[in-house]
């Protein structure tokens, strides 16, 4: 995933006092400027880990004192008094200034403006007291998690196995992702999928011949709207994603603790879905199509043939072709806004700051379908690593889904997973027009 910057439409519906829910989607805006002038364009899903740990603190924040839903490993709830919007700016605010202290005074400022358009008293008060304690829970819950561990990559270079990729010639980047402690999943090999094709393989020569004509820089055979579809997904998705959800939940009209849960489920199983995706990068460590097509002399497949001065459209992110990180999150993010909607149309406008466009999904196979196609596009991923990410993302959502964030019953207790099944009776998402 690449992390540059990309559009944030204007909240359709501002806050005042009395919407709550708008705390929860400006606290998002600001979460996500935060994070993005933090890592600037830095080419890895480590937005996604931020995202992740600011929408589950307000998530507590918010259903702790609204209740309907399960605390996010916690049992500690708030006053019914409190107020859940004082709970949800404070929550984000005290996460962002642990996890960016040099953004302190900017935070601070953003904070002070979102309690001077509540009530002062009492409901205030307990929201923000509430707000600190739920932060804390998170900052708590996620000491020694592994964050920026020491992990090198030390695969030789041989045929098949990733290295650095020009233009650039990074090192793999972010490798601690690979072993980050999850949010919700037991392990970060929990979903790691079987591993890409043999280099010998008939599957392997289809993907190798595919990325030659259709994601080389000039020459190719895509067509114009092929291109823009590349182009549309090569920026910032995760900036994309939170963008999308905010317009979301304003044209719904949802209400605090369906807003802040909407954001947890979406922004949880997106951060495991990264950590899954490195991991399998990690684990395979596979090579990416500007190397694979410009030593195939050296693959021992007769179906491939090298081209030493071979470019993709788009610049090759400095870390291993399987599983796809763009697919992977974004599969997540679809199977975790179905499953929280309760529906299959997810109804998302999704803005590019490249093309300066906007797209409407109504489904998550569309928007599946799509990502895929873009990374093979744009001649940086094979359609294995690109599908078989899919397929790994949406069943990182389904299962997180079935464990987290669900509705309580009377007893305030949330079902087991065994008493639920997924929304659509289906975990496969259709990644690809080709299902085989």
């Amino acid at each position: 995933m690449t992390l540059t910057a990309a559009a944030s439409p204007p909240d359709p519906a501002p806050r005042t006092a009395a919407d709550p829910a708008a705390v929860v989607r400006e606290w998002n805006a600001i979460a996500t400027d935060t994070i993005k002038t933090s890592l600037g364009p830095r080419p890895s899903g480590q937005a996604a880990i931020w995202e992740g740990f600011v929408s589950v603190a307000v998530y507590n924040a918010v259903v702790g004192i609204e209740g309907g839903y399960a605390l996010y490993k916690w049992n500690e709830h708030g006053p019914a008094t409190a107020s859940s919007a004082a709970a949800a700016a404070t929550a984000a605010h005290d996460v962002l200034v642990a996890y960016f202290p040099a953004f302190q005074q900017q935070l601070d400022t953003a904070y002070a403006d979102s309690l001077a358009a509540l009530p002062a008293g009492q409901a205030t008060d307990q929201g923000v007291d509430y707000g600190r304690r739920a932060a804390a829970r998170i900052i708590e819950l996620r000491e020694g998690d592994g964050r920026f561990a020491n992990l090198p990559f030390t695969a030789s270079p041989a045929p098949g196995v990733w290295r650095p990729t020009p233009p650039a010639f990074q090192p793999f980047i972010d490798t601690w992702l690979a072993t980050l402690r999850p949010l919700l999943l037991a392990s970060p090999q929990q979903f790691r999928p079987g591993g890409p094709r043999a280099l010998s393989s008939a599957a392997y020569a289809k993907d190798f011949l595919e990325l030659k004509s259709m994601g080389a820089k000039t020459g190719s055979g895509r067509s114009p709207q092929q291109t823009e579809t590349a182009l549309f997904f090569s920026g910032n998705l995760v900036a994309q994603v939170q963008a999308a959800v905010r317009d979301h939940a304003a044209r719904h009209q949802l209400g605090v603790a369906e807003t802040a849960r909407l954001f947890a489920a979406v922004n949880a199983s997106a951060t495991d879905a990264v950590v899954t995706a490195w991991d399998a990068k990690f684990h395979y460590g596979s090579w990416r199509p500007i190397t694979a097509i410009r030593l195939a002399d050296t693959d021992g497949n007769p179906a491939t043939t090298a081209d030493p001065a071979w470019e993709p459209l788009l610049v090759t992110p400095p870390h291993p072709d399987y599983i796809a990180g763009h697919t992977t999150v974004a599969a997540a993010v679809a199977r975790a806004l179905t499953d929280a909607l309760g529906t299959s149309h997810i109804d998302l406008n999704v803005p590019s700051e490249v093309t300066g466009t906007t797209r409407f999904y109504d489904s998550a196979d569309a928007l599946n379908r799509d990502m895929v196609d873009a990374r093979v596009w744009g001649g940086v991923h094979s359609r294995t690593a690109d599908v078989d990410g899919c397929r790994a993302g949406a069943r990182v959502a389904a299962w997180a889904l079935d464990h987290y964030f669900q509705p309580v019953g009377d007893d305030n207790t949330q079902r087991s997973p065994s008493a639920r099944t997924a929304q659509d009776g289906r975990v496969e998402p259709l990644c690809d027009e080709d299902t085989d």
